[in-house]
């Protein structure tokens, strides 16, 4: 009995061990295929393959606009760029106001996505443009011509924002700022706008469907895109790949936190999110408004839209809003 129940003993040990083992190998891939950028573009593939249709399909009701937008933004573009904190060389695309008598001192930041790049934010800063705004539309680190190894998941992006902000201010002393941002870029100005340095030009800010932290947001994409069992194997992998973040990339997953940022947030915030998405939880968006610490915030939930989607499932909803928003907030 007693060598049968020892037997029983090691062979739980070694099985232990082996899932373990299991766990930790998998946080190892995920985490490159995730968040290295020497990798991501598997990632990428998969969020925009077949496998990624029932987290992405809404209605597309703007693509006229979109093609409009993309033309204006390949043959106006200029470039910029600046030093991050880290010393990475961080570049961007600088647009002038597209409209016959703009209001002086006016800049908007559009920020896209993870996977995704400036040009993903063409037809964002053509409105803003439109509405008389000098459009700065960065490239966050890691994309296009931008340097860096780690997708930051905006938490060591909201440096290089508020970098990208105070080279605004220090050009025009007198600049009034928007900050906008989608998805990943959304979460990038969340948790800029709760930074202590974040200069007192930057007016107000909008925010379209990002995430409330990366531990939830991976946590929400290890249940439903993954199907892995939580307790066992979702949250350990996930807390796994935070752990090694912090070792090689400098974060981990619960202090990337737009709530934990909106807690110092006073300037006026719009958040939006699609109540199709399946990608980015729409249950995040109420919870981020929440936490904001400023008394001036907009709510917008778009029916039917999927991830990232709002603007192209209902244009005259959203642009209605955002155009609304902007005017009181900017007095144009």
């Amino acid at each position: 009995m007693k060598r049968t129940t020892r037997n029983m003993l090691i062979g739980a040990g070694a099985g232990a061990g082996l899932l373990a083992a299991g766990l930790c190998g998998t946080a190892e891939l995920m985490f490159h295929l995730s968040l290295d950028v020497r990798y991501t573009h598997w990632m990428k593939r998969l969020m925009s393959g077949p496998a990624a249709a029932p987290y992405l399909d809404s209605p597309h009701r703007d693509a006229d606009e979109e093609t409009e937008a993309a033309h204006w933004f390949d043959t106006v573009k200029q470039p910029v760029s600046m030093r991050s904190e880290d010393g990475l060389k961080l570049c961007g695309w600088l647009f002038d106001p597209d409209c016959a008598s703009p209001a002086p001192h006016l800049y908007a930041v559009c920020v896209h996505g993870y996977g995704g790049g400036p040009a993903d934010m063409a037809k964002y800063a053509h409105r803003f443009a439109r509405m008389g705004f000098t459009v700065l539309v960065p490239a966050q680190r890691g994309y296009e011509l931008s340097e860096g190894r780690y997708v930051g998941m905006g938490w060591l992006e909201r440096r290089d924002l508020l970098g990208w902000t105070t080279l605004i201010t220090a050009s025009d002393p007198e600049a009034r700022v928007l900050l906008h941002g989608v998805s990943m870029g959304a979460a990038t100005v969340m948790m800029t706008t709760g930074e202590p340095e974040l200069p007192r030009n930057v007016v107000a800010a909008i925010e379209d469907c990002g995430y409330t932290s990366v531990r939830d947001q991976f946590l929400f994409n290890a249940k439903h895109m993954y199907h892995l069992p939580y307790h066992w194997m979702g949250a350990p992998i996930v807390d796994l790949m935070s752990a090694i973040s912090r070792r090689v990339a400098g974060y981990g997953f619960r202090e990337a936190s737009c709530v934990r940022s909106l807690r110092h947030t006073i300037i006026p915030m719009m958040f939006i999110h699609g109540d199709a998405d399946t990608f980015v939880d729409p249950a995040f968006l109420d919870r981020n408004i929440a936490a904001c610490a400023g008394p001036d915030r907009e709510r917008l939930l778009v029916p039917g839209a999927g991830h990232a989607l709002a603007a192209s499932t209902d244009p005259e909803l959203y642009w209605s809003r955002v155009g609304a928003f902007v005017t009181r907030v900017f007095g144009l």
